[in-house]
């Protein structure tokens, strides 16, 4: 098993991903550490979400909170802001959760015990470990998607995802060295992003062509099995898009639980499985219009279908949200489905 550690940790040494969060090999071979911050940052913007997506987002994050402290005094709405687009919105509440905790807790520097890590908001045991790893160097097993695939192929297990995680995570943890865990987890990940690839894998060039069984039976291109997903269900609801004549937009703040917790957005009904919602009360009296077409976007458990009602007013006082004038409104402040409301009303 050190042999096949060793093996990838060479490979990694010349083909590591080029990531502003990542300390490359040659780096740390001259003594740079890295920033467990950076790689917390990361792993919570990278849940769900692919690198290319969050690169942008990390690069403004750290130039506007580059300190976990400069984070923890930051306003939420600001941080709110910068998430949007990025999705799964809880995951920046508990980033704000998690700086202030660290900063309250451990003087503003992350604890280097994986327990510790495990206690702060918004950390689970994936996060956990591929701090202690990357950011520490200690032996922990990392498994995310990549990692599944290419231990399912190495050892050509065919038990369907998710019931196949316990087995290929005891084979990642089999394989992870005592040496260099960290640059060993972001080794196999790498490999399954680029080389080790859901489809077309390119095994030619793989490091571990030769011990891969999947490989030699010819099945890797048909692993991980998973087991089929349900169909989503579909929602439907209404928003509604009011401007003044100044040009304020209003808005208002969504409540902290549930989704799209704490952003902004407009107002509107209830998220319903039928196709026509029970009315839902506008924030005020206005002469509203149904704009043609409608806002479809997905979400992890199911899609929704939003319709669209907009009016121009002049100094109406809503039920609920404030307006906020054409200086303090940002589209790019809103989550995604929001957007494309805002979008939809402009065309």
């Amino acid at each position: 098993m050190r042999d096949l550690s060793d093996t990838l940790l060479d490979w990694y040494d010349v083909h590591a991903r080029v990531m502003p969060w990542r300390t490359a090999p040659a780096d740390k071979k001259a003594g740079q550490r890295p920033d467990p911050y950076a790689v917390w940052m990361s792993e919570i913007m990278l849940q769900q979400t692919t690198v290319a997506a969050v690169t942008a987002y990390f690069q403004r994050f750290m130039a506007r909170w580059p300190t976990i402290s400069d984070l923890a005094a930051a306003q939420d709405a600001d941080v709110m802001g910068e998430w949007a687009g990025l999705g799964y919105y809880a995951r920046a509440r508990n980033l704000l959760k998690c700086a202030r905790a660290v900063v309250d807790e451990h003087g503003g520097v992350f604890p280097a015990d994986h327990a510790a890590l495990l206690k702060l908001p918004g950390i689970g045991p994936y996060t956990a470990a591929a701090i202690s790893s990357i950011a520490f160097d200690l032996r922990h097993t990392v498994v995310d998607g990549n990692v599944e695939r290419v231990m399912a192929r190495m050892f050509d297990e065919h038990t369907p995802l998710p019931a196949a995680k316990p087995i290929l995570t005891a084979h990642a943890a089999a394989l992870t060295p005592q040496k260099r865990p960290g640059d060993y987890a972001q080794a196999v990940m790498d490999l399954g992003a680029t080389i080790c690839t859901p489809k077309s894998p390119a095994c030619g060039i793989c490091p571990w062509h030769d011990p891969c069984i999947a490989r030699a039976k010819g099945t890797a291109p048909d692993l991980p099995k998973k087991t089929p997903k349900k169909p989503k269900p579909i929602r439907h609801g209404t928003v509604y898009l009011a401007q003044r004549d100044d040009g304020a937009w209003l808005l208002e703040t969504r409540p902290d639980k549930g989704l799209l917790g704490g952003m902004l957005g407009w107002p509107g009904s209830d998220w319903v499985d039928v196709r026509t919602p029970r009315p839902t009360a506008p924030p005020f009296d206005a002469a509203w219009t149904k704009l043609p077409g409608d806002v479809r976007h997905t979400f992890t458990h199911f899609h929704l279908i939003l319709d669209v009602m907009v009016a121009r007013v002049t100094d109406e006082v809503p039920d609920r949200g404030r307006y906020l004038s054409r200086t303090e409104f940002r589209p790019s402040d809103l989550p995604t489905v929001m957007r494309k409301a805002f979008d939809l009303a402009q065309m």
